[in-house]
């Protein structure tokens, strides 16, 4: 008798179990379906914006020529000046390999611009070698982008938030900092916990905590320098050659 209610005691916690880890992937799909999703949609943008901009070239060139047969030089400088500024955005943005990640970087530069704030991108680097999954690399991005946001809406002067794109012989960096206020010694040593923030409003405190988890996965390096009228998230990643190891990636 005994060993019946053992046995079933065990197979009650073998299906508890079970049960328990399939939640889990399913979780961890659903997430991984909606970070896909927004991905898509971030790819559409990015696309309607280029066809956009590749339908405007013929009349753009239509007004420069009739400037120029006008010698209105002034007015072409003038007429030219948001043209190229518009162009150059975009283009600086689809620098890498990574259509996700051109995408991503593109629709941020697009809520920076929207909010009002000076967002400077500089990408040196293609990115093809990287060994971390292309949806991973957004999460990252995404979440350090928006932290710099948030940190420089409240500033009563210049917004200003830098993303600089980065490799050397042995890593990947990526670097993005504000001139938000200075982050306070003893909140930097507990910000990448769960639910650790300085706002107030819910929903806040998981960003980090995701960015800290992403490094960690692939064996990647994350460091905070907070001064007076500039803080920087430095995250880096060692290239394939020197980490012994190739990573499959989903949009390359």
């Amino acid at each position: 008798m005994n060993i019946s209610i053992y046995f079933c005691l065990a197979v009650v916690v073998i299906l508890a179990v079970c049960m328990g880890l399939v939640l889990y992937l399913h979780e961890k799909q659903r997430q991984r379906l909606e970070e896909l999703q927004q991905g898509y949609l971030q790819l559409q943008d990015l696309n309607r914006r280029l066809r956009s901009q590749r339908h405007d070239y013929l009349n753009h060139l239509q007004v420069v020529v009739g400037l120029l047969e006008l010698e209105e030089y002034e007015e072409l400088q003038k007429y030219l000046k948001p043209v190229y500024n518009d162009i150059m955005k975009t283009g600086k943005a689809i620098r890498t390999s990574s259509a996700a990640i051109n995408a991503l970087l593109m629709a941020k530069w697009n809520v920076a611009e929207e909010k009002g704030l000076d967002f400077y991108l500089e990408v040196k680097s293609d990115l093809k070698e990287l060994p971390v999954e292309d949806w991973q690399m957004c999460k990252v991005l995404s979440n350090l982008i928006d932290n710099a946001v948030t940190a420089v809406e409240e500033n009563a002067g210049e917004k200003k938030i830098w993303l600089d794109i980065t490799e050397d012989k042995e890593t990947y960096l990526f670097v993005v900092s504000n001139n938000g206020p200075v982050i306070p010694e003893e909140f930097r040593k507990e910000m990448f916990k769960p639910g650790i923030t300085s706002k107030k409003e819910a929903g806040h405190g998981m960003g980090l905590y995701i960015v800290s988890n992403v490094v960690k996965e692939n064996a990647g390096k994350l460091e905070v320098i907070s001064e007076e009228g500039r803080t920087a998230f430095t995250v880096s990643f060692p290239k394939k050659s020197h980490t012994g190891e190739g990573v499959k990636k989903w949009n390359r």
